[in-house]
């Protein structure tokens, strides 16, 4: 009786320890959250196509997903724009800033608005960040075609936030532009902290 109730037992067991060598060699899945942080602010830009920096209820949406360095580096960029505006009261000048029109996360000019995005590979770094590559494509109206951004995520606080975001050269860009740059430099261009120094002036 007990030999027949082992061999009626036998197929649960090897089922559980089959779901047990599966379930421990299954990678741990860190990767994965990084990737879900990533694709959840694309989907934002996607939505909400954010030009220069967001206010209001779109920078309440994007700052969630925001390392404190990076918010830090936002707000001084902003008080420098007003910096500037005081240097220049009574002057009609277009702004300097290359983020003014230009999407934080996506890039400058037309994509500001892209249309949709896809999530290209992710790379874990040896200092504990992710590399995230994101392919980002034309609206329809902007005719066929893509661009390829990076977004480099950390651990804060115990949880995943975007720390800077990296553009990429693509086919149409000038020969001479750089293979990449990132939104901390772009913030920071022509400023000291919070005061608009220009391209190597000093602030007023």
């Amino acid at each position: 009786m007990n030999c027949l109730r082992w061999i009626a037992l036998l197929p649960l067991t090897m089922a559980w320890a089959l779901g047990q060598t599966v379930h421990q060699s299954r990678p741990s899945g860190r990767p994965s959250q990084p990737e879900a942080l990533v694709r959840s602010l694309y989907t934002q830009v996607v939505a909400r196509h954010p030009v220069g920096i967001p206010n209001g209820a779109n920078m309440k949406v994007f700052a969630s997903y925001l390392s404190k360095p990076l918010l830090r580096r936002i707000d001084l960029a902003d008080a420098c724009s007003r910096d500037w505006i005081r240097q220049n009261q009574g002057h009609i000048l277009k702004a300097p800033f290359n983020w003014a029109e230009a999407g934080l996360f996506s890039g400058g000019d037309e994509k500001a608005s892209p249309g949709d995005f896809q999530i290209e590979g992710i790379q874990a770094e040896t200092d504990g960040s992710f590399r995230v590559d994101v392919r980002l494509m034309w609206r329809p109206p902007d005719g066929p075609g893509s661009w390829r951004v990076a977004a480099l995520v950390i651990q804060e606080g115990g949880r995943y936030v975007v720390d800077d975001v990296v553009f990429l050269r693509d086919e149409g860009s000038s020969p001479h532009a750089p293979a990449e740059w990132r939104l901390s430099e772009l913030l920071t261009q022509g400023c000291e902290g919070p005061h608009w120094v220009g391209r190597g002036g000093r602030s007023r």
